[in-house]
């Protein structure tokens, strides 16, 4: 018997272990709630938080988790108690699986979803494919896709614009959208964005749209060039880059500094050690490690800290995991610094994005990011070229 026209099986990329995946045949998803969808994926991205999961979270996946949480397409079946789509709709599928309806997705915090926290993690909304930390949903590299909650977490778009127009709205731009309002930069104020990957331009590029001077640090020279395009003044990564951006704004340090670099910054060489010793321990230990004494490398957040004005603020828009990781609290106290974080509430953002993604003049440039566009066949070559920063890759998509 087939559904779809096909047998019941799909291609998918799939965890196999430490820096090691692979495009496996696996059986089709179903509906296994009245509330979920079924979404044939046209296009689906690799994202930076991505890398954290070949590099560091193994300990959290099983052999054969299908990955990726920034994914498209057209729906193909529906659940008996969906209402707000039909077979046929175009739709972006959101990294966060939320409802829309209890506390905190009322109070606009959708990464908090009451309905789908991962309670026996201690973790906040179920995220597709990433770990058993966030509820170890099947993600969207694959070709075929259950969203639950579909209603919410399917958003229907319109179908004359290509992909590239609606994909990012999946995760990196309300990502970079949260990261600069919780970055509370003053009318006219200056902004520095440590790291210039996927989320790092978008940042910069949401800034600049909104009138903020950006001041953007990489160390890698194509990153760099692509947000000077966008308005940036741009600052390779060196050891006195702080000093050199504290200077250029009069002494003080920027107003705000966004963190776009997350747990894998440059520069920690004796954290990256103990990371790779917990990668070798036995899941079971690695896990409470990681959960108890884990620590991330903190180069760019310290960075932040030392570099934003007195009375500033630091927004993180990478993604941290350490439990124990040493904070500059008496400087942080003494500077009255101001530090905001989190998933990003997608939902909260959806319909302030939709039309500039939608503007034919394109103002957060969402058709100038992507530089590889690959068969999901590619996906497992394609994850090492960009933790590699090989290739100029700054943004990947995958075509199932």
């Amino acid at each position: 018997m087939a559904r779809y026209g096909r047998d019941l099986t799909m291609k998918a990329l799939t965890y196999q272990g430490k820096r090691s995946l692979s495009v496996e045949t696996v059986p089709d998803p179903r509906i296994l709630e009245p509330t979920d969808a079924i979404v044939r994926i046209t296009s689906t991205a690799i994202c930076g938080s991505d890398l954290h999961l070949y590099e560091l979270f193994g300990p959290f996946l099983d052999s054969g988790d299908i990955l990726g949480h920034e994914p498209m397409g057209i729906v193909e079946e529906i659940g008996s108690a969906v209402t707000g789509l039909a077979v046929g709709d175009r739709v972006v599928v959101t990294f966060t699986i939320a409802c829309g309806v209890c506390f905190m997705c009322s109070h606009g915090l959708q990464s908090q979803c009451e309905t789908t926290q991962v309670r026996e993690q201690g973790s906040g909304a179920a995220l597709f494919g990433y770990t058993k930390l966030y509820g170890q949903v099947p993600g969207g590299q694959a070709e075929l896709l259950r969203v639950p909650l579909a209603d919410y977490n399917a958003v229907k778009v319109g179908s004359d614009l290509p992909d590239q127009r609606y994909l990012f709205l999946s995760d990196i731009l309300p990502t970079a959208w949260q990261g600069v309002q919780y970055a509370d930069i003053p009318d006219g104020g200056t902004v520095a964005v440590l790291g210039l990957g996927p989320v790092g331009q978008f940042v910069t590029r949401v800034a600049r749209y909104f009138g903020y001077e950006v001041l953007a640090v990489d160390p890698v020279i194509e990153r760099r060039n692509l947000a000077e395009k966008y308005g940036a003044e741009v600052y390779d990564l060196t050891s006195d880059v702080v000093q050199e951006l504290r200077e250029r704004t009069m002494g003080r340090g920027p107003d705000s500094v966004i963190d776009a670099v997350g747990m894998e910054a440059h520069g920690a060489t004796i954290t990256s050690i103990a990371q790779a010793v917990v990668g070798t321990l036995p899941d079971s230990i690695a896990r409470m490690a990681m959960k108890t004494v884990g620590v991330d490398r903190l180069t760019g957040l310290h960075d932040a800290l030392d570099l934003v004005r007195r009375g500033g603020t630091v927004s993180l828009s990478g993604v941290y995991g350490g439990e124990a990781d040493p904070m500059p609290m008496k400087s942080m106290f003494d500077k009255q610094v101001t530090l905001r974080m989190g998933q990003c509430n997608v939902r909260r953002w959806i319909d302030d994005l939709v039309p500039l993604v939608e503007d034919p003049a394109d103002p957060l440039g969402v058709m100038d990011l992507v530089t590889h566009e690959v068969p999901l066949a590619d996906g497992p070559d394609m994850y090492e070229i960009f933790q590699r920063k090989e290739d100029g890759c700054i943004k990947v998509v995958l075509k199932p």
